[in-house]
């Protein structure tokens, strides 16, 4: 038997249950993901921030189109705030204070990030050896985000209007018959005239079985691990603490009373279930017990999990120009859960309307930045 609907969304992850979200109003929509649970690979392994200032002018732009939402979401979407305060203190040592000044040059207007004198620094985290802190910023409307909130609740609102979702849903093949879609599972079939593929790191490999050219989507892998914080201190009104430096985005901040650690790292891969390195693990602790007096005792969790990005490190959002009804959400890097608003939102307005919505057109955005065409 084949199930029938408007939209297939393929990937179930926070950018795909957004985009059902959205649509549902406009049509039936098919949630396919082919894990047993939706989010399995990127979403489910996010511990993401929201901060504004990341990323290159075209990214937060979009950023700032969800921060509306994010701050007010609609009732029942949610039992608690979705953000939460944390901010964010960035330091260089002396050999990467050029590295602080650019970064801080590169922000633009609008921001309330501020230099912060290095003793300040220190006293707001002190296990930080005071000898590697030439410099210092603080970003304090970085925000600490509830991923899984966040994505629930938007699996919520999608089958509240009628969002069907199909879990253990892989892929086998994917056709266009006339005006229709037809997609096989490994037990099941489904038609739409449009698809959405919001398959994250697999993306490129569904429009290949679709018959359609790739975006050149690259995963890259990132690592964190789970440490415990000193003994008898509260770290969890500590800010975030990422360093600057030429060497990756390396970084600290409180995770449910200890402290998570990542590298940063960013290892091309092929599509998979990310699993974290000795090597990457090994990195992160030796850079932690370099830049604070605390030494790892046991490392609680690790993990890793995807970021895919294409060239410019832009996402792809749009109708593929060449093939009727496939329409790409893919390369959202590491900015998915920040975006999953703004992009569901625009996911819809591109099909339903063939527009941008408003606040977009007006905070300047060009629908071609996004679209899968720049990449041809």
């Amino acid at each position: 038997m084949v199930e029938t609907a408007d939209f297939i969304v393929i990937g179930a992850g926070v950018s795909g249950a957004a985009a059902a979200a959205y649509l549902a109003p406009h049509g039936r929509v098919l949630l396919l993901e082919a894990e047993d649970q939706p989010g399995y690979h990127a979403t489910g392994r996010s511990a993401a921030l929201w901060t504004p200032h990341y990323g290159n002018k075209l990214v937060r732009t979009l950023i700032a189109g969800s921060r509306d939402f994010f701050l007010e979401p609609p009732e029942g979407f949610c039992e608690n705030p979705l953000l939460e305060p944390r901010g964010m203190l960035t330091f260089a040592a002396e050999e990467n204070v050029d590295a602080l000044d650019r970064q801080l040059a590169e922000m633009g207007p609008g921001h309330r990030v501020q230099p912060m004198e290095p003793a300040i620094a220190c006293k707001m985290v002190p296990i930080l050896r005071p000898e590697g802190v030439a410099a210092a910023l603080y970003d304090p409307d970085v925000l600490a985000m509830d991923v899984n909130a966040i994505h629930r609740g938007y699996l919520r609102t999608a089958s509240r209007q009628g969002a069907a979702p199909h879990c253990e849903a892989r892929i086998v093949s994917i056709a266009r018959n006339g005006n229709v879609w037809h997609v096989a599972s490994d037990a099941e079939a489904f038609e739409a005239p449009v698809i959405v593929n919001a398959a994250g790191a697999w993306a490129d490999e569904i429009a290949i079985m679709a018959g359609v050219k790739p975006v050149g989507l690259q995963p890259m892998r990132r690592t964190a691990v789970i440490v415990d914080g000193p003994d008898k201190v509260d770290v969890q009104g500590w800010p975030a603490v990422d360093a600057a430096s030429d060497e990756g985005e390396r970084y600290f901040k409180p995770e449910a009373g200890k402290l998570m650690l990542s590298p940063g790292d960013e290892t091309p891969v092929d599509p998979q279930d990310a699993q974290p390195e000795d090597l990457d693990v090994a990195i992160v602790i030796d850079w932690f017990e370099t830049v604070t007096t605390l030494k790892v005792r046991q490392v609680r969790h690790r993990w890793a999990g995807l970021r895919s990005f294409v060239a410019d490190r832009a996402p792809v959002v749009g109708f593929d120009p060449s093939v009727e009804g496939f329409f790409w959400l893919a390369g959202q890097g590491g900015y998915g859960i920040m975006l999953a608003p703004v992009l569901g939102r625009t996911t819809t307005a591109l099909i339903a309307e063939g527009t941008l919505p408003a606040d977009l057109h007006e905070a300047g955005l060009d629908p071609a930045a996004i679209a899968p065409g720049r990449l041809r």
